[in-house]
């Protein structure tokens, strides 16, 4: 099985006062100890290790400068002087990565400072390289060597990732089958496609995987409302900590169904809706804003991503506009007298009641087979409408916070009334 490697990169979002002077007091450490190495002409990494045990650094960032002085001296680069411009490298042992898909900025980074001493900073990773963030984080992709850096005031760290990815050897002569994925309230996701002779398969729903998400949102805000009146904030975090745990756990093992089942098909494509278009337009109230809000609804579908990339079938996506509205057999609009019912209103068609869910999900099967697949980037009016039942992500509540007791209070998060 190949692999393959990219440079992930995190920007840090606005560190404090407190924190930038620790990120600042890193790099000089780092760019002193390391022109100190290379002025004594370390060409092994014992003689690099007398000189940089002197500062002031993790062993993370020791480490990697062992590894690189003798590479400068003599070794791989051979190089006459140094730039000033270093970035502080560090060892994959030394950067974590933390997931809180609840918080509008979901995704912390731990950056080594020195022995004793690390920082949680939130970070924003570029979207399309979610999935790979995705795979680092459920330990399905291996870190590298990771470097942080300062560019006009702005920090950001590189991580190498490395992953195995399946080659799927398919005939040209196959056509590719779109399997159509709806993810939803009703159902935290619903798989569905058709056959050869075009008739709708048995699909996959997840309703009680749905119904379990709920009722840990539900325990989460009652719990944790209960004890922050209580003055019980550590103890509302570790148990809110607990609850988001097992949500992962569910969304982890409904996209990894969700991939198994494209598997079981000749030449599959797997085929989303569009999440630019999903999050905008949506009014369900305040009662399923908030229950929409914690599905984690750009979780699931990077998660179901990744995975399908890392067995080799092709991701698609296509406007979700009124895919849970239009009749997958006639193309009319129908209705939906229940969450979980579709109603078609053309008395010619053969459907009168049908899932809704899985009605959406060939919908979106049907409109790659069409030609309208298109990538997470486009943009152009056609955004799903405020009554379709797909979910969205981000919640207002608190990540990671530094581990020194001087460090300033963590960035306050901005999200839907979690009350």
């Amino acid at each position: 099985m190949p692999e393959v490697t990219k440079t992930l990169k995190l920007h840090l979002v606005d560190p404090n006062a407190h924190k930038r002077r620790k990120l600042r007091e890193t790099l000089i450490a780092y760019r002193q100890a390391l022109q100190a190495a290379f002025d004594a002409n370390c060409t092994t990494q014992s003689a690099a290790n007398d000189v940089v045990v002197e500062y002031d650094l993790s062993g993370y960032a020791k480490n990697a400068l062992k590894k690189y002085v003798p590479q400068l001296c003599g070794g791989s680069y051979d190089a006459d002087d140094l730039q000033d411009d270093h970035p502080v490298k560090f060892t994959n042992q030394g950067p974590q990565l933390d997931h809180q898909p609840q918080n509008a900025t979901e995704w912390y980074v731990k950056i080594p400072h020195h022995e004793d001493y690390h920082l949680w900073m939130p970070a924003a990773p570029n979207p399309d390289q979610r999935p790979w963030l995705e795979a680092l984080h459920t330990g399905d992709a291996e870190m590298g060597e990771c470097r942080l850096l300062e560019r006009d005031r702005e920090w950001s760290l590189h991580i190498t990732a490395t992953r195995k990815v399946e080659a799927q050897s398919v005939s040209d002569s196959v056509e590719p089958m779109p399997v159509g994925v709806d993810i939803g309230d009703a159902a935290l996701a619903t798989v569905c496609h058709r056959d050869e002779r075009g008739i709708p398969s048995t699909p996959d729903i997840f309703t009680d995987e749905a119904a379990q998400v709920r009722h840990l949102r539900k325990m989460y805000f009652t719990a944790t409302r209960r004890l922050q009146r209580r003055k019980s904030e550590r103890i509302a975090e570790e148990y809110g900590d607990n609850l988001w745990e097992r949500i992962d756990h569910i969304i982890h093992s409904v996209s990894r169904q969700v991939v198994e089942y494209a598997q079981q098909i000749e030449n599959p494509v797997l085929v989303l809706e569009n999440l630019k278009y999903i999050r905008e337009n949506m009014d369900y109230g305040a009662f399923m804003n908030r229950r929409l809000h914690g599905w984690a609804f750009a979780k699931l579908d990077a998660q179901i991503k990744y995975k399908a990339e890392e067995a080799g079938i092709p991701v698609k996506r296509v406007n979700p506009r009124n895919t849970s509205k239009e009749c997958h057999a006639c193309g009319e609009k129908g209705t939906r007298p229940e969450q979980a019912t579709f109603r078609c209103t053309n008395d010619k068609c053969w459907v009168s009641k049908y899932h809704a869910d899985m009605n959406a999900a060939l919908n979106i099967a049907d409109r790659y087979r069409s030609g309208e697949s298109q990538s997470q980037s486009d943009r152009d009016s056609g955004q799903k409408v405020a009554g379709d039942d797909s979910a969205t992500d981000g919640a207002s509540l608190t990540g990671p916070q530094d581990n020194q007791a001087d460090a300033e209070t963590q960035q306050e998060t901005l999200g839907t009334d979690a009350s």
